[in-house]
């Protein structure tokens, strides 16, 4: 009898629903894109509702559309977009403001106030992280601080953090189980990664009581079941994982030195370090890549702000496109000889420069310039950003041997070719570029017993293209130079 799994592939932009068999082939999947919510400079907000909804909207849609009744379905696995940070009334489950997304940068000043404290390098001792608003633990202060009558609510124990894995899992099981995994732990800025809970220190630090954190399990566990009357039966959920390390477990990266990096919404590359926490010298940050069995496997992570934001803003923001299809025979269109740079620092600048303040600019229009150079200049922008995080890691005293890709942005030919030219790495691309919603299917596969082993799981891995490095030195050089140039341009620190 052929088991099934459900995954849930909760972005920032988008929700979808994916099905997968037991051999790890998609059966059939749906997606639906909910609004964006821009309240103030550099704020990025999303209805709670809105993710609900869209993920059991494509849920019922992806059951539907693959014959499945729920009682068909082995187990579900959940993915989600990282520090996105939710507080909701534990009696009513109504969240108590929006979403308050990874990307928003609103608690800066805080963040700035607690390194000017000297907090800075306790907070990355503990956590792997850097200060900075990217996290969650500075966007639940705000809340708390912000919302009227939620601290005193907090205070009483009627108040719950989560990420968005925590907030799907506590609707989907009816208030039942307010949990969430090691990785979305990590991304907290509240959770010690050497001894694997919740930090007290820095709850008192960012004044959140402890009350409002949901328990912490390994990735692949019991972490429930959903109520019957969500999809039809009762499905037990046993896989989570955030986004970047669902990738990172989708494209089998389990050997110390393998790394994946994921072109979505933004850009992660995850370095799997095996039981080391690396402590980076180069701004990366220090993670949880996955936890199985109570046994933590690290990574040293590179975060890009701005990637397939970027062509989005192209189509959405300035029109200048009409869909993100058109973007790959366009910039084959473009001369080599284009200078045209894109600096997308739309909401700031993500490893290694981590600036916050920096805005987004373009250099080197002239008469000649026309659409297709600036969708050229917003791809090349993703391979310069992950040109720099690789240098990032090689400083390390890291060797990156070859690079597995991943994302939407991951079909474009043109893109990856010239990332493997800039970078000097073979590029891979796997059969099955959704993987981080594979990811979260192998975790709850694995639980569930699906799949035996992360030998079985590695064996199913299978490269669909390669791209090999074909430019000289000089040339890398100097398109390195470029970039550099502008992104001194936009730095403010």
């Amino acid at each position: 009898m052929t088991s099934y799994i459900l995954s849930i592939d909760q972005g920032t932009t988008s929700s979808r629903a994916i099905i997968f068999n037991e051999k790890a082939q998609l059966i059939t999947q749906a997606q639906q894109e909910f609004e964006q919510i821009f309240p103030n400079d550099g704020w990025v907000e999303h209805r709670a509702n809105d993710i609900l909804e869209s993920v059991l909207s494509t849920c019922k849609q992806a059951l539907k559309l693959a014959g499945l009744g729920a009682d068909q379905i082995s187990t579900i696995g959940i993915t989600n977009q990282r520090e996105t940070t939710l507080v909701w009334d534990k009696n009513s489950g109504e969240a108590i403001y929006n979403a308050i997304v990874w990307q928003d940068r609103r608690t800066h000043a805080y963040c700035k106030e607690l390194v000017e404290q000297g907090y800075g390098d306790k907070v990355t001792e503990k956590t792997g992280l850097l200060i900075d608003a990217y996290f969650s633990a500075t966007k639940v202060t705000w809340i708390l601080d912000n919302v009227s009558g939620a601290r005193e609510k907090a205070q009483a124990g009627d108040l719950l953090f989560g990420t968005v894995d925590s907030f799907l899992l506590w609707h989907l099981t009816g208030g039942k189980s307010h949990k969430t995994d090691a990785t979305n732990a990590s991304r907290t800025m509240l959770f010690n990664i050497h001894q694997q809970q919740w930090d007290q220190e820095l709850l008192d630090l960012f004044n959140i009581p402890s009350s409002m954190l949901p328990e912490v399990l390994d990735c692949a566990a019991d972490f429930g079941e959903s109520n019957a009357e969500v999809f039809g039966a009762p499905i037990p959920i046993s896989g989570i994982a955030g986004d970047q390390q669902a990738a990172l477990f989708g494209q089998a990266c389990f050997k110390q030195g393998m790394a994946k990096s994921t072109y979505g919404t933004g850009c992660f590359l995850i370095i799997n370090t095996g039981d080391q926490a690396v402590k980076s010298q180069h701004k990366l940050l220090t993670t949880v890549g996955y936890r199985l069995n109570g046994k933590v496997s690290y990574a040293l992570e590179g975060s890009i702000f701005i990637a397939g934001a970027a062509v989005q803003w192209l189509r959405d923001g300035i029109k200048i496109i009409d869909n993100a299809n058109q973007v790959e025979a366009l910039a084959r269109s473009v001369s080599d000889n284009s200078q045209l740079v894109m600096v997308p620092a739309f909401t700031g600048l993500g490893a290694p420069h981590w600036d916050p303040n920096a805005r987004g600019a373009i250099f080197g229009i002239t008469r000649d310039t026309g659409i297709a150079d600036f969708v050229a200049a917003a791809l090349k922008a993703v391979c310069y950003q992950t040109k720099d995080l690789i240098k990032a890691i090689e400083d390390e005293n890291i060797a990156l041997g070859k690079l597995r890709v991943d994302g939407g942005m991951a079909n474009n030919d043109w893109m990856l070719q010239f990332l493997s030219d800039l970078v000097d790495v073979e590029v891979q691309r796997p059969a099955l570029v959704e993987t981080t919603a594979l990811g979260a299917a192998y975790l709850a596969g694995l639980q569930s017993g699906i799949f035996t082993s992360l030998d079985d799981i590695a064996q199913q891995w299978q490269c669909q293209a390669e791209f090999p490095p074909k430019w000289d030195d000089e040339q890398r050089q100097k398109h390195q130079n470029l970039w550099h140039e502008s992104v001194e341009k936009v730095l403010t620190k």
